[in-house]
């Protein structure tokens, strides 16, 4: 792997890309006529960047929900987002999805993977609960990484009102957070969306971000096509290819839901 890519995807200034997502957000809000934002909080990166990022200007406007499932959510994940709470300072509320979870199973067919995205739907379930109750805008989590080779659930948490990190990929995510002060252990932990017991973005997806962001950077910032990724990256070609394809593969996730090119007959 180029550690030169790297270099060049993370040396960016961090300082203004916070004031951009700042305004961003405090602009969304005032344009919207909202009261203030709520995210959903799982003790990882990414959201605990929003949440760094929100106590700045609109502490008094922000709130999060921890929303753990109990049979699976690793107890380390829930005290860390709790963490986040106490070093922000921001509103909260915590609420154990498994009770919600376990009703669904008393009436559908047991499929892991299935019941997996079900949790990440519950959440946003709630989320969207509670911005309706206080007129609040949900912030979304997915960063660029995740967004573009479709890792995520959809209508799940990649269901938002604004996507403010989402231009970022994910060793940007981890240099801002490091600016923000965001605690060290967040940041170096193994990204996860905690769908099933001992859930691993990087084990499930078979390649680490530093990969990952390497090929899509080469791929869609500079253009290049997959034999200049090869050579300038210095990755496998296999593994670019397999990037490649979950971009190609998940693109109905980024887009609105597909209809006729003409109603008529």
């Amino acid at each position: 792997m180029n550690q030169d890519i790297i270099n060049e995807i993370t040396n960016q200034d961090y300082a203004s890309i916070t004031e951009t997502i700042e305004k961003f957000i405090s602009d969304q809000v005032e344009k919207s006529h909202v009261n203030g934002v709520i995210l959903g909080l799982s003790g990882g990166i990414d959201s605990a960047v929003i949440a760094y990022i929100c106590k700045r200007k609109l502490k008094d406007k922000t709130l999060a929900l921890v929303m753990p499932d109990t049979a699976i959510t690793p107890d380390s994940e829930t005290k860390d987002a709790m963490k986040m709470i106490a070093l922000t300072g921001i509103e909260y509320k915590l609420i154990d999805i498994k009770p919600i979870i376990n009703e669904y199973a008393m009436y559908l067919e047991p499929n892991e993977k299935s019941r997996g995205n079900l949790r990440a739907r519950v959440r946003t379930n709630i989320l969207y609960y509670y911005a309706n109750s206080k007129n609040y805008l949900v912030l979304g989590s997915s960063d660029k990484s995740e967004h573009m080779i479709g890792y995520f659930t959809k209508f799940g948490d990649g269901a938002s009102d604004i996507t403010p990190i989402i231009s970022l990929y994910k060793i940007q995510l981890r240099e801002i957070a490091k600016y923000l002060g965001v605690p060290e252990n967040i940041i170096s932990k193994k990204s996860s969306p905690h769908l099933w017991k001992e859930h691993e973005a990087e084990k499930e997806l078979g390649v680490p971000y530093e990969e990952i962001d390497s090929i899509l950077y080469c791929l869609l910032e500079k253009k290049l096509t997959v034999e200049e990724t090869e050579k300038i990256t210095q990755i496998d070609r296999d593994v670019i290819e397999k990037i490649r394809r979950l971009n190609a593969n998940s693109e109905h996730k980024r887009l609105p839901s597909q209809k006729p090119d003409s109603e008529q007959p």
